[in-house]
C-alpha cells in the first residue's frame, strides 16, 4: 500500500487526505497547530467545488453551516448606506459562504476515521531518494513515506525545504489584510457592511453567530515581517488607521489592541513554474495562492481532488503529478490574472476610485431593481 504525508490539516489536507483514503492510499496528515482550529473568516465553496463535496456526501452539512448573508452594504462615515449589492447579483456562481473553521472541521471529520492526524508537530527535514522520502518532525519519530504533500497554506514548510526559501517564490501585492472575531453577533445578520477610506476598508461579517472585523488596507512590503508576531500585527493595523475616525473604525481599533486571537498577513501571489520536485508536490496555497481575492477554498478543494484523481490513476508519481498541474492550472491561473482588478474594486486607491467604485454598485442595484 502507498504512503502519503500530507503537511497541513486545512481544507486542501483533509479533501485530500478523505480522496487519497478513499482509493486505498495509507494517508498521515501532520498540523503545526494543536488542533482543528475554531475561528477564520467566511469562505467560498462554489464553481469546481461543489461537485466534490457533493460526491464526498457533504452537501447537506455544508449547507447547514453557510451563513445567512445575503447581501454587500456600503456605508458612510455615519453609517448610512451608500448601496446595497444582493450577494446574488455579486457573483453569477455564489455557492455556499462558510466559516474556514467549519468549512476545515467538517472536512476533518470526514476523513478523520480513515486518516491518521499528528497534531502539534512539524516537518524540519526531507530527503528523497529513488524509493520514497524520509522525514523528521520536530516533535515525533522520524518516519519513511513513498510521497509528501504540501498543503500548508501561503507560509508552506513543505515547499520552502523542498523548492527552496519562501521570497523566491511569494509576491506581496500590496495590500494587507486582518480579521477579528468580535464574540457576539451582529446587529444586521444578513448583510455585510463595508466601509471605505482612500485605501482602506473596515468591514463587519456577520458570519454565523460572532460577527467579525476584517481591515483590508494598500501598504508595500514590511521589513522583518514575521506572519505569526501578535505585536507587530496589531501595530501594524493600529498605524495603518490612525486617522480614521468614521463609523465604528475607533472602536474596532481597541477591539485590535486588545485582541488575543488577531489574523494578519499580506496579500500575496505565490508563484512556481512547478509544482512537484522528485516525489513531493503541492497543492492548494501553498501551490498557488492569490489570497484573499482568489476563491482560495473553492480552488482548494478542486485541486486536491485532482491530485487524487491522478494518483489514484496511475502508479507512477511523475506522471500523476504532471496531470494534475496541467489539469489545475487552467482553473487557477484566470484568478490570478483577476486579482488586480478585485483589489481595486474592494479597496480603491482614491476618493475618485471609491467615488466611481459607490456609483456602479448604485447603478447595479437599480439595475436589478427594475427587471
Amino acid at each position: 500500500m502507498r504512503t502519503v504525508l500530507i503537511s497541513g490539516g486545512g481544507i486542501a489536507g483533509n479533501t485530500l487526505a478523505w480522496w487519497l483514503a478513499r482509493h486505498g492510499i495509507r494517508v498521515t496528515v501532520v498540523e503545526r497547530a494543536a488542533g482543528q482550529r475554531s475561528s477564520g473568516n467566511p469562505v467560498d465553496v462554489r464553481g469546481p467545488a461543489l461537485p466534490v463535496v457533493t460526491a464526498m456526501g457533504l452537501r447537506d452539512e455544508l449547507a447547514a453551516a453557510a451563513t445567512p448573508v445575503t447581501g454587500m452594504r456600503l456605508v458612510d462615515d455615519a453609517g448610512a448606506t451608500v448601496a446595497r449589492v444582493p450577494m446574488s447579483a455579486s457573483s453569477s456562481d455564489p455557492g455556499l459562504e462558510i466559516p474556514r473553521a467549519d468549512l476545515a472541521a467538517i472536512l476533518h471529520r470526514a476523513a478523520a476515521d480513515d486518516v491518521e492526524f499528528r497534531y502539534d508537530d512539524t516537518i524540519t527535514g526531507l530527503a528523497e531518494d529513488a524509493g520514497g522520502v524520509d522525514v523528521t518532525f520536530a516533535v515525533g519519530a522520524p518516519r519513511r513515506f513513498d510521497l509528501v504533500v504540501g498543503a500548508d497554506g501561503l507560509h508552506s514548510t513543505v515547499r520552502r525545504l523542498a523548492f527552496g526559501p519562501e521570497a523566491t517564490h511569494v509576491r506581496h501585492l500590496g495590500v494587507w489584510v486582518a480579521t477579528l472575531p468580535l464574540g457576539a453577533p451582529a446587529d444586521d445578520p444578513y448583510d455585510v457592511l463595508l466601509h471605505n477610506s482612500p485605501g482602506r476598508l473596515v468591514s463587519v461579517h456577520p458570519a454565523r453567530g460572532s460577527a467579525l472585523a476584517a481591515f483590508i488596507f494598500r501598504g508595500g512590503p514590511v521589513d522583518g515581517f514575521d506572519h505569526r508576531d501578535l505585536a507587530q500585527h496589531k501595530r501594524l493595523v493600529v498605524e495603518a488607521y490612525a486617522q480614521q475616525r468614521g463609523w465604528r473604525v475607533p472602536e474596532l481599533l481597541d477591539r485590535v489592541r486588545a485582541a488575543d486571537d488577531l489574523y494578519f498577513d499580506s496579500v500575496s501571489r505565490v508563484h512556481l513554474p512547478r509544482w512537484s520536485r522528485g516525489r513531493v508536490v503541492l497543492v492548494g496555497d501553498a501551490a498557488s495562492c492569490v489570497s484573499l481575492f482568489g476563491d482560495g477554498s473553492s480552488l482548494a478543494v478542486a485541486g486536491a481532488y485532482t491530485l487524487a484523481d491522478a494518483l489514484a490513476d496511475t502508479a507512477d508519481h511523475a506522471t500523476a503529478f504532471d496531470r494534475y498541474e496541467t489539469w489545475h492550472r487552467r482553473r487557477t491561473e484566470p484568478r490570478r490574472r483577476a486579482a488586480r482588478y478585485a483589489a481595486g474594486l474592494l479597496v480603491p486607491r482614491t476618493r475618485f476610485g471609491l467615488a466611481a467604485r459607490n456609483a456602479s454598485a448604485r447603478a447595479l442595484t437599480g439595475l436589478r431593481a427594475a427587471r
